[in-house]
């Protein structure tokens, strides 16, 4: 349950975990809302199908809701026998023998005010139909307790890091927004007042507006230019929790939208890599993407991911641009990022080749080694 940080699928373990250890036919695990409801509800051993029968979330009503306000287990031979049953709907199970337990906020507990009727319930654990027949046992309880305790840590970690997350998001967009400022805000404002300027002196001065109307044009392209840039360099602060594979395709997809080129990706077969070899492998996808849009003139640019034997991963970015002579661009002093490229590749044990040439395209190749 630790290593899951959101929490949702944190939620999915521990309903999981908890109908495998107890050996139970169902199991399901709600977090209330403000409002009367659930704000989630997860369910095990109940299909798609059923659950879609079932209908809506269920609201606080019944057994459910009694849970919320207890801060140790329920146990029952027959929960349909228990006074605050209130009926479930036609397409629900049958339902028998019952454990719940909640999932307690320890730390809150410790914390709060001496005026404040508990500690925080984070949500409760339902068990039905002990698998063999009979009820659930002293043992069962037992062995829910401790695994309640655990789901209240799994479960705290994963909100305070989704509040993270949802913090760090917030000064991602700030800084893009600074960034957009600076950099294009300004080359708008000038363009702007150019072609304000070519509109008045159409009539009286053409050669003098068409003049004006080619700066407009340069100062167009310097700001798409700009805007491109920050695109590419964004950083995904979803590398640690979505993987490279989700984060390079959601980057691929944003390129997409901003340039005209046609931008692919593809993945085949990528297992989890430590987390420097995959931020070098991001890296290096950046500085390939940025030379490839900014400057070949390709119309297709493809991004390729693949596992490989040794439980590495490859990485491949080619496009149909122009091309280029590696050898003279090193010559000429201009590197267009091959250095960094190289030393990114090198630092986590992997190998990176370029293959190129005026009129082929370009394909830039990552190779990293398992871990």
């Amino acid at each position: 349950m630790s290593r899951h940080l959101e929490v949702r699928e944190v939620l999915r373990r521990i309903t999981a975990s908890a109908r495998r250890l107890l050996g139970a036919e169902y199991a399901a695990l709600g977090v209330p809302d403000d409002h009367g409801g659930f704000a989630q509800f997860v369910v095990d051993g109940v299909t798609d199908e059923q659950w879609r029968a079932i209908g809506p979330l269920p609201r606080q009503h019944g057994v459910l809701a009694a849970m919320l306000h207890e801060t140790g287990p329920i146990r029952l031979d027959d929960v349909r026998r228990a006074p605050a049953f209130g009926g479930w709907p036609e397409a629900h199970p049958q339902l028998g023998a019952f454990l719940g337990m909640p999932i307690v906020d320890a730390d809150a507990d410790e914390d709060r005010d001496e005026d404040e009727d508990g500690p925080e319930v984070l949500g409760v654990i339902y068990l039905a139909n002990k698998r063999g027949g009979g009820g659930f046992t002293d043992h069962d309880e037992e062995l829910l307790r401790i695994l309640a305790a655990h789901a209240a840590l799994a479960l705290t970690n994963a909100r305070l890091y989704e509040r993270s997350r949802e913090l760090t998001l917030a000064g991602e967009r700030a800084r893009i927004a600074h960034d957009l400022h600076d950099a294009v805000s300004q080359k708008l404002f000038s363009l702007r007042l150019t072609a304000k300027a070519a509109a008045k002196l159409v009539d009286r001065d053409p050669a003098r507006a068409r003049a004006e109307l080619a700066e407009v044009a340069r100062l167009a392209a310097e700001a798409a230019d700009e805007l491109r840039a920050v695109v590419v360099e964004l950083r995904p602060a979803a590398l640690e929790e979505d993987g490279l594979s989700a984060t390079l395709a959601s980057q691929v997809q944003v390129l997409d939208r901003a340039h005209t080129a046609d931008i692919a990706f593809a993945a085949d077969r990528v297992r989890a890599l430590p987390q420097a070899q995959e931020a070098a492998l991001l890296r290096v996808a950046q500085e390939a993407l940025h030379n490839a849009l900014r400057h070949s003139g390709a119309g297709r640019v493809t991004v390729t991911l693949a596992g490989t034997p040794e439980r590495g991963a490859l990485l491949r970015i080619s496009d149909n641009g122009r091309g280029f002579d590696p050898g003279a661009v090193r010559r000429a002093g201009r590197h267009l990022g091959l250095a960094s490229m190289r030393d990114r590749a090198a630092a986590v044990g992997g190998r990176l080749t370029l293959d190129s040439a005026p009129g082929t395209g370009t394909i830039v190749e990552m190779e990293v080694p398992g871990a």
